[in-house]
């Protein structure tokens, strides 16, 4: 089945199904207008990489990525995982590690020198698979909600 999974780059007809994933994946309906519009503000940033796995023309996931340039990796470029899905019914056969292989190429191609992934601790099967993928756990994050 690996072989006959593809991975291309997402495009503004993704919406409705990039939206589905999202609303999985955090276990809740967000607001599609404000979700609509950032999904097309951040398609157009060259800082951001968009990917779709497809099986049979049918999207099954999708992965995003930031990159930028902080001070402290002394500017050089990094990028960030921001989310990652794969459909139920795919997982386990090898969507994943094409979205993460595809995404290096890409990446490497950009100039950008490490990539970084933060994951809910609750994603403990999550954890495994970047551990798997040859991702290190360096770092706790801390979140503050301002309200």
């Amino acid at each position: 089945m690996s072989d006959e999974i593809k991975i291309r780059k997402a495009n503004k007809n993704d919406f409705d199904v990039v939206y589905q994933f999202m609303n999985e994946l955090e276990e809740i309906v967000f607001e599609i207008d404000s979700q609509k519009k950032a999904f097309e503000r951040n398609l157009s940033n060259k800082d951001f990489i968009y990917l779709i796995a497809e099986l049979k023309n049918r999207p099954i996931g999708f992965i995003s990525c930031h990159s930028q340039n902080p001070l402290h990796h002394g500017g050089q470029k990094i990028a960030e995982i921001q989310e990652m899905y794969v459909n139920q019914e795919n997982r386990k056969t090898g969507v994943g590690k094409k979205l993460i292989e595809e995404l290096k190429h890409i990446a490497k191609q950009n100039e950008i020198v490490q990539l970084e992934v933060t994951s809910n601790k609750k994603r403990t099967e999550t954890h495994r698979f970047y551990q798997r993928e040859g991702f290190i756990n360096t770092h706790e994050k801390f979140t503050f909600e301002l309200k």
